[in-house]
């Protein structure tokens, strides 16, 4: 399940020592859940707050010794606290990390187990993570409302997460492709297609990729690592004299994109075009010009 919500919607950030590098509680217009996200240098100032002491769902973050994409745990407890206090101690990698409960405490732990295997299965579909904890306590047996009501849950959880820089759990929302400018990237002899969304740069699945890379890559290190990591996790598979894309898959920039699917560093401005071989530059300029000149005739 990806966001799919489209109502607007309001979000609340407190920062209750008045730094925005410190601890943030996150809450959301209509949601009975709160979300505290804690640097883990301040965690044993601050987890004697109240929210820490109820059932919740975390996730913890960190980088990957191993590549670009980011480490994270994900887990749940009932309180919150005491499993958080023993990955402060055990877990080396997270760097900070996000805690949700319900303000009125209506979240119990099959619900908390409920939300952990959710939010387990997303991270793997989306393949945007390296998950450190391959399975969870399992999925509970919960009644059809219970269900609706930890779903429910889940979909504000997914509207914060991105917010919050952390967009390990969405897909490329297919039903918005229609709406997009298809792009075209040729070169070694592949083709790959895609477009620039509000997710980032989106590959589209079936798209092709270099099956290797040139010797100046070695100038763009985190692209090789990448490169291997959609290998490992599936997004990129083994094609005849090629990589295949077996799923659309969103990148932070339209120059990753391109480095990913030739095999070396690139310019995904220029590399990207449409169908008629205007640029993605072009096209991203003429758009701005085009606004510039609808604000001079309103004026």
């Amino acid at each position: 399940m990806n966001r799919t919500t489209s109502r607007p919607f309001s979000i609340r950030i407190f920062l209750p020592a008045g730094e925005p590098e410190g601890v943030r509680v996150i809450e959301k217009s209509n949601w009975t859940g709160v979300g505290v996200v804690f640097p883990r240098a301040l965690f044993p100032e601050v987890k004697t707050r109240a929210e820490f002491s109820r059932t919740g769902v975390y996730v913890l973050v960190g980088p990957s010794d191993e590549g670009e994409l980011p480490m994270i745990y994900i887990g749940e407890a009932d309180p919150v606290r005491r499993r958080l206090e023993q990955h402060q101690s055990g877990k080396d990698f997270w760097t900070w990390g996000v805690a949700f409960a319900a303000k009125d405490g209506s979240l119990n732990k099959a619900h908390v187990s409920y939300l952990e295997s959710r939010l387990l299965l997303l991270a793997k579909e989306a393949r945007r993570s390296r998950v450190e904890n391959a399975t969870g306590s399992g999925v509970p047996s919960l009644t059809e409302a219970e269900a609706a009501d930890a779903e429910s849950f889940l979909a504000d959880m997914l509207s914060i997460f991105p917010l919050l820089g952390l967009p390990v759990f969405e897909r490329p929302r297919t039903g918005k492709r229609r709406a997009r400018q298809s792009l075209l990237l040729r070169g070694k002899g592949l083709e790959a297609k895609g477009y620039e969304g509000a997710e980032g740069f989106v590959v589209l699945e079936g798209s092709q990729a270099a099956d290797t890379e040139v010797p100046s890559i070695i100038l763009s290190p985190f692209l090789t690592a990448l490169r291997k990591e959609l290998q490992e996790s599936g997004v990129l598979v083994a094609g005849p004299g090629h990589l295949r894309f077996a799923q659309d898959y969103a990148f932070n920039s339209p120059s990753t994109a391109a480095g990913v699917v030739l095999g070396r560093a690139a310019n995904g401005r220029t590399e990207w075009q449409n169908a008629q071989g205007r640029t993605l530059k072009a096209i991203q300029e003429a758009q701005v010009s085009s606004a510039a000149d609808s604000d001079d005739l309103a004026s």
